[in-house]
């Protein structure tokens, strides 16, 4: 078994693990990464925005329940994290609205990922790819290192002053998910890479890290029934965003949320509703200026209509109200019912009364035919339970006192949101460099003593070449 220390072992290398190895390697530190996969990124590659609320009150009211130290060192660490991406050489552009209630910046996740690998392996950092991260190593009571395995059963022990989960959650675990997001969990699609199976998570609690609540959500949107993902791209263009401005009606003909909040929330909502699934009921005005418009300006446009139509998903098209009696019968819902429930919200739009569930701002009637339906389901890009943080990214144990040794960021970590949402690509942002900064600290605890075996003179058995360019869209 091969034996080195290092100040920073970090576990993982997606968004937050990457940005903590190079603000690291900028700081003077040395750095390990350890990734799974067998190419960095993880499901940054397929963002494209950092975003989050502007200011303490807008976070506050759209994410009452969530960590309130947390929140409010993303809102106030994100200009931070924007000047950084820009000191590497990545553009970020000016910042625009994102939702109804965000701010943020567009940038190319592809370039900085690459650019924050290049930074690291030039810096003298050793990335090791397509390498499992057996345990963390715990004496008296601090983490000190981790146990490693290669894919080709090579071993190694890596000893840390500073040790970082950042894996990027456990949605890729259909087990985990059912146990601490959802009991239905398990059906929904994986909406971001496929190595995301909670290794950081049960590392962190095996060294006794506290956990977030079970009932605190997901993130993910609503995508058309029936239609797996075929390519990374799927993850925007098969997201239904538009749903904001559409009706959404469960199995039984019924509003159940009022839709106008985001598609984020709605989709949360749906996975509570009789089989997960639901009709995406849109008019003509809505297909017009949402369907095929622009999400987030920037973004390229996709008929998500006409998308879903040619993949074989469950669509329709009815020239009048009236036709929406006439759903096939198969799809198991009562046409009449959907008929009459919009043709209500209707009545009560041009009345200027509130539907219910309410619809925030006035809701405008769907009259104007013809009417484009989808039957939709969730689909899942993160939980929003995960291992507890503080501030400065300090696992947190069970007595609520950080772990010695240990840190984390990304999505691993719970307590920011809590059904509620504003930002993953911004929040692995700021606490990664936050892990960084919190590392680079010096530690009443003693260095680990150096090992005398001779480090890899190459590290190049362990890098890929690989750089994919997908293209950036909206996180």
């Amino acid at each position: 078994m091969r034996t080195e220390d290092v100040d920073l072992l970090i576990i993982g290398a997606g968004m937050a693990g990457l940005t903590a190895g190079a603000r690291a390697v900028r700081s003077g530190l040395s750095v390990a990464i350890v990734e799974i996969g067998a190419d960095v990124g993880g499901s940054a590659r397929f963002a494209g925005y950092a975003w989050t609320a502007p200011s303490h009150e807008v976070m506050d009211q759209h994410n009452p329940r969530g960590d309130r130290e947390l929140k409010r060192a993303l809102v106030d660490r994100l200009a931070d994290g924007i000047s950084w991406i820009r000191s590497l050489g990545v553009e970020a552009k000016h910042a625009q609205r994102v939702l109804s209630f965000g701010r943020g910046h567009q940038f190319d996740t592809n370039h900085y990922v690459d650019t924050c690998r290049r930074l690291i392996v030039e810096g003298g950092g050793e990335l090791l790819l397509e390498t499992d991260t057996e345990r963390l190593v715990v004496e008296r009571g601090a983490v000190v290192g981790a146990d490693l395995r290669a894919t080709d059963g090579t071993r190694s022990h890596l000893r840390a002053r500073t040790t970082l989960v950042a894996t990027g959650g456990f949605q890729g675990d259909p087990a985990l998910r059912t146990a601490h997001v959802h009991p239905h969990a398990d059906r929904m699609q994986l909406r971001s890479n496929p190595h995301s199976r909670g290794g950081g998570y049960r590392l962190a609690t095996q060294a006794g890290a506290a956990t977030g609540h079970d009932d605190a959500g997901f993130y993910g949107h609503l995508i058309p029934s029936g239609i797996p993902f075929s390519d990374p791209a799927d993850f925007v263009d098969m997201s239904l965003y538009y749903s904001e401005h559409a009706l959404l009606l469960n199995l039984r003909g019924e509003r159940f949320a009022d839709e106008t909040l985001g598609d984020h929330l709605t989709a949360m909502a749906l996975l509570d509703q009789p089989e997960s699934r639901g009709l995406l009921i849109a008019d003509a005005r809505v297909f017009r200026d949402w369907i095929t418009g622009s999400y987030v300006e920037g973004a390229v446009a996709v008929d998500k209509f006409a998308l879903a139509s040619k993949r074989g998903g469950r669509v329709g098209l009815a020239e009048d109200l009236d036709e929406l009696a006439y759903l096939p019968e198969e799809w198991g819902y009562r046409g009449e019912t959907v008929r009459d429930a919009v043709r209500q919200f209707n009545e009560h739009a041009s009345a200027g009364s509130a539907p219910s569930p309410g619809r925030e701002p006035a809701p405008l009637p769907l009259d104007e035919p013809p009417y484009y339906v989808i039957e939709t389901v969730p689909a899942i890009t993160f939980p929003f339970h995960g291992v507890r943080i503080d501030d400065r990214a300090r696992v947190l144990g069970e007595d609520g006192r950080p772990i010695p040794g240990l840190l984390a960021a990304g999505s691993d970590t719970g307590g920011l949101w809590h059904r509620a949402y504003a930002g993953g690509l911004a929040s692995a942002l700021v606490f990664g460099l936050t892990a960084a900064d919190t590392a680079t600290e010096p530690t009443h605890r003693p260095r680990p003593r150096r090992s005398t075996t001779s480090r890899p003179s190459s590290i190049s058995s362990h890098l890929t070449s690989q750089e994919p360019k997908l293209t950036s869209s909206a996180s």
